[in-house]
C-alpha cells in the first residue's frame, strides 16, 4: 500500500486560512443539459464531504443520482481491537447507504468493493465499472470524483480512473478535493481550475446530517487504542461551509491503455490466427474497386491490415495514436512500397487529404461517442467523390468502453444515409459485421 502524502493524526490547515481565497473563487451553477448526476468515491463518506451538498442539490432538482463507491473502506482503522475489516466494510457500506439517503433519497448506490489502500493497481476496473455505470448516453452525464491531486493514493486513483471513464463517454468531470485540506496551504495551491457551488440552507442541513451518519468516522469506534476518531473537527470545519468546492476544466486523461496493450504484448490481437486472416480476406474482398490512389487506414495497429491492403493501393497512409503500435507496424511495413505509417491520434489530429478509400477496422469502439461522430463527419468532409469507407468491427462489448460494433456501424451508416451516400457492401456474422459505404456505386 503506498502512503499518503500525510498524516491524519497530525495538525492541518484550517478552514479560516482559506477563506480569502474561496471569496474570490467563482461560482458554479449546475449544468441544466446534465440531467444525471454520478458522484463517485474512493471510500464511504468521501462522497457525503466533497459533493453531498451537490447529491442533495441535484435530488432536489429531480436529477438522476448514482453514488458509486471504489472500496468499502475496510482498511480505515488497521489495528482496530473490536472490528475487522470485514466487520468495519459492513459498517461503512450501511452509513453510506443512511448518509445517501438523507441526501439523495432513492439514489442508487453502489459499492464495487476494490481493496481499500490499494486502489491504483485496480484503476481499470474501476474505469470499466464507471463507463458501465455513464453508457451510451455521457452527454447527460456530471461525473463528480476525488480530485486527482488529492494526495491519498486511493484517492488520486479514483479521480483518474474517473478522468478516463468522462474521456471515453464524454461525461463533465468535475473533481473535489478531499484530504487536500488536511495538508495544502491557499498558497501552494492554484486557484485556475477552483469553483464554488452554492448550497442552501437545506442542502446544509442535509449534509450534516450525512457527515454525522458516517458515525465510524466521525467519532471513536471504542475507547481502544486503535479505534480513534479519523475526522476531527479541524478537518470537518473544510466541509461544512455554505459552498462546495470543485476543480473543473482540469486536464483531460491521457488515456494510453491501448498503447499499454501493446506494450504488454507484440501481437495483441493474434493477427496471425485464423479468424484475424480470414477477417482481413473477406474485407479485401468486399472492396469494389481493384485499385485505390489514396487511402487512409485509421488505427492500423501492428500493420496486418496495411500489409494486405497495400497491393491495393497506390499510397496508403496508416496512422494509430499508439506508439508502440506505430514502431511496430514500420517494422512490418518496411519495404513495402507506398506505405507511410504516422502516428496520430484520430479524430483529434486527422490527417487532411481526399481519399479514395478510408478503412476504420476494430478501432471505433475505442472513441468516445462524441469523438465517433467527428470521426464520422471527417469521413465525409475528406472522401473523394467516388470513394468508400471500409467498416469491420466485432460484434461485442469491448470491456471499459461504452460501444459496440453495432453501434459504431450504425453511426456510420445513418450519416452516410443522410448525405445520400449508400450501403455498398454488408456482411454479418456472429462475431463481426463488415460495411461498405460510398458515395456512389
Amino acid at each position: 500500500m503506498i502512503a499518503p502524502r500525510f498524516r491524519h493524526d497530525q495538525p492541518g490547515t484550517t478552514a479560516a486560512s482559506w477563506s480569502d481565497v474561496l471569496t474570490n473563487v467563482p461560482i458554479l451553477d449546475l449544468p441544466a443539459s446534465r440531467r444525471r448526476v454520478v458522484v463517485v468515491g474512493a471510500h464511504p463518506d468521501d462522497e457525503t464531504l466533497g459533493a453531498g451538498g451537490l447529491l442533495h442539490a441535484a435530488a432536489r432538482e429531480g436529477r438522476r443520482v448514482e453514488v458509486v463507491t471504489a472500496t468499502a473502506g475496510e482498511g480505515s482503522h488497521p489495528r482496530s481491537p473490536t472490528h475487522s475489516p470485514t466487520r468495519l466494510a459492513e459498517v461503512r457500506r450501511a452509513e453510506l447507504r443512511r448518509a445517501t439517503e438523507v441526501l439523495a433519497p432513492g439514489a442508487r448506490v453502489t459499492c464495487l468493493d476494490l481493496p481499500d489502500g490499494a486502489l491504483d493497481g485496480h484503476v481499470e476496473d474501476l474505469v470499466a465499472a464507471l463507463v458501465e455505470v455513464i453508457g451510451t448516453d455521457g452527454d447527460d452525464v456530471l461525473l463528480c470524483a476525488p480530485w486527482r491531486g488529492d494526495g491519498h493514493p486511493d484517492h488520486e486513483a479514483a479521480g483518474r480512473a474517473a478522468a478516463t471513464a468522462a474521456h471515453r463517454t464524454d461525461a463533465l468531470l468535475w473533481e473535489y478535493p478531499v484530504w487536500m485540506w488536511h495538508w495544502a496551504r491557499p498558497e501552494d495551491l492554484a486557484t485556475d481550475h477552483l469553483s464554488r457551488l452554492a448550497l442552501s440552507s437545506d442542502a446544509v442541513t442535509a449534509k450534516r446530517s450525512a457527515v454525522d451518519a458516517h458515525q465510524s468516522q466521525v467519532r471513536p469506534l471504542s475507547p481502544a487504542p486503535g479505534d480513534e476518531v479519523l475526522l476531527g473537527p479541524d478537518l470537518l470545519a473544510h466541509f461544512d461551509r455554505d459552498h462546495e468546492v470543485f476543480l473543473v476544466g482540469g486536464p483531460a486523461a491521457d488515456d494510453r491503455s491501448l498503447d499499454q496493450v501493446h506494450r504488454e504484448r507484440r501481437d495483441p490481437w493474434d493477427v496471425g490466427s485464423f479468424y484475424e486472416r480470414r477477417k482481413r480476406a473477406v474485407s479485401l474482398a468486399s472492396l469494389p474497386r481493384e485499385r485505390y490512389p489514396l487511402a487512409l487506414e485509421v488505427g492500423c495497429s501492428i500493420g496486418a491490415l496495411a500489409v494486405d491492403l497495400a497491393p491495393r493501393c497506390e499510397r496508403l497512409l496508416a496512422v494509430d495514436d499508439s506508439p508502440t503500435a506505430v514502431d511496430l507496424a514500420r517494422r512490418r511495413t518496411s519495404g513495402i512500397a507506398g506505405i507511410d505509417v504516422r502516428l496520430a491520434r484520430v479524430p483529434d489530429e486527422w490527417p487532411a487529404a481526399r481519399y479514395d478509400l478510408v478503412s476504420v477496422s476494430e478501432v471505433g469502439y475505442f472513441l468516445s461517442p462524441r469523438r465517433l461522430a467527428e470521426l464520422v463527419r471527417l469521413c465525409l468532409t475528406s472522401l473523394a467523390d467516388d470513394g468508400h469507407v471500409l467498416l469491420c468491427h466485432w460484434r461485442h462489448q469491448p470491456v471499459g468502453w461504452p460501444l459496440a460494433g453495432p453501434a459504431v456501424h450504425d453511426t456510420f451508416v445513418e450519416a452516410f444515409l443522410a448525405a445520400g451516400g449508400r450501403v455498398l457492401v454488408e456482411h454479418q456474422e456472429p462475431d463481426f459485421l463488415l460495411h461498405v459505404l460510398g458515395r456512389t456505386s
